[in-house]
C-alpha cells in the first residue's frame, strides 16, 4: 500500500506546483519552496517500509523542492531559484524557532495534544538543523549544476541538465543528511538502509517529475493568473523601461 500511497502523493505535489506556478506565478513558487521544507522536515521523522525496505517519509515532498527550482531558472531566472533557496530556508529557521517555543506553553487539563506534539517536536533541533544545512546546501548546487548544464548544452536538453542536477544533488544529501540526523538514534547500518532506498525513490522521483517539468515550460506566459501588479510593481517597471529606452 506504501507504494501507492507514494505515487498518489508525487502526483498530488508535483501537479499542486503546476497549480501554484498557474495561479500565482513565481510568488506561489516561492510559497511551495516554504511549506515544502517545513512539511518534509515534519514527515521525516517517521519511519516506513517501502517495497520491503526501511526507509524515512519525505522524500517526494523534498524532492519537489528541486523540481520548483527548475522550473524557476527554465520560466523566470537564476536568481529567483536562488531567491526560492533563500525564502525556503527562513522558512525553516522560523520553523525550528516555533516548534520549540511551542514546548514552552504549560498545557491545561483540557489539552490532549502536548505529548504527541513533543514527541514530534522532540527530534525537531537535529532533525531540522541536519536537514537545514543540507537543504540549503544541496539546492544551491542544484542551481548552480543546472544553470552549468543549461549554459553548456545551449538551453537544450532539459530533460538531462533536470535529471542530473536532482539527481546528485539529492542522492548525496540523502546520505549526510541521514547520517547527521540518524546516527546515534539507529544503527550505521539501519542508517545506511534508509540513506540507500531514499537514493533509490529519489532517482525515480527524478524520473518522474521530468514530465512535470516539461508541463510548467509550456505554460510559460501564463502563470500568476491571481496575482495582481501593485503601485509600486508597475513604477518599477516603468522606470526600468524608461532607462533602458534612454
Amino acid at each position: 500500500m506504501n507504494l501507492l500511497y507514494g505515487i498518489l502523493e508525487l502526483v498530488i505535489c508535483f501537479s499542486g506546483i503546476l497549480v501554484m506556478d498557474k495561479l500565482f506565478g513565481r510568488w506561489g513558487l516561492y510559497t511551495w519552496m516554504a511549506l515544502a521544507v517545513v512539511f518534509a522536515n515534519i514527515q521525516v521523522s517517521k519511519q516506513i517500509d517501502f517495497m520491503g525496505i526501511s526507509t524515512s517519509l519525505g522524500n517526494v515532498v523534498f524532492a519537489s523542492t528541486y523540481l520548483t527550482t527548475d522550473i524557476l531558472n527554465e520560466k523566470y531566472s537564476e536568481k529567483s531559484s536562488r531567491n526560492a533557496v533563500k525564502i525556503a530556508a527562513g522558512a525553516l529557521i522560523a520553523y525550528i524557532i516555533f516548534a520549540q517555543i511551542t514546548q514552552i506553553f504549560i498545557p491545561n487539563s483540557y489539552d490532549v495534544v502536548d505529548p504527541s506534539m513533543k514527541t514530534l517536536f522532540s527530534m525537531s533541533v537535529r532533525i531540522t538543523a541536519s536537514s537545514g544545512i543540507m537543504f540549503l546546501i544541496s539546492n544551491w548546487c542544484d542551481v548552480i549544476i543546472y544553470q552549468k548544464l543549461k549554459q553548456k548544452t545551449g538551453g537544450k536538453y532539459m530533460w538531462f541538465r533536470n535529471n542530473v542536477s536532482t539527481i546528485i544533488c539529492n542522492c548525496t544529501e540523502n546520505f549526510i543528511f541521514t547520517y547527521l540526523a540518524f546516527l546515534g538514534t539507529f544503527s550505521f547500518a539501519y542508517c545506511c538502509e534508509i540513506a540507500l532506498t531514499a537514493s533509490v525513490v529519489e532517482v525515480l522521483i527524478a524520473a518522474c517529475d521530468t514530465p512535470f517539468l516539461y508541463l510548467a515550460k509550456k505554460f510559460n506566459g501564463k502563470s500568476g493568473i491571481l496575482i495582481e501588479n501593485d503601485d509600486d510593481e508597475i513604477f518599477a517597471e516603468s522606470e526600468n523601461s524608461r532607462r533602458v529606452n534612454a
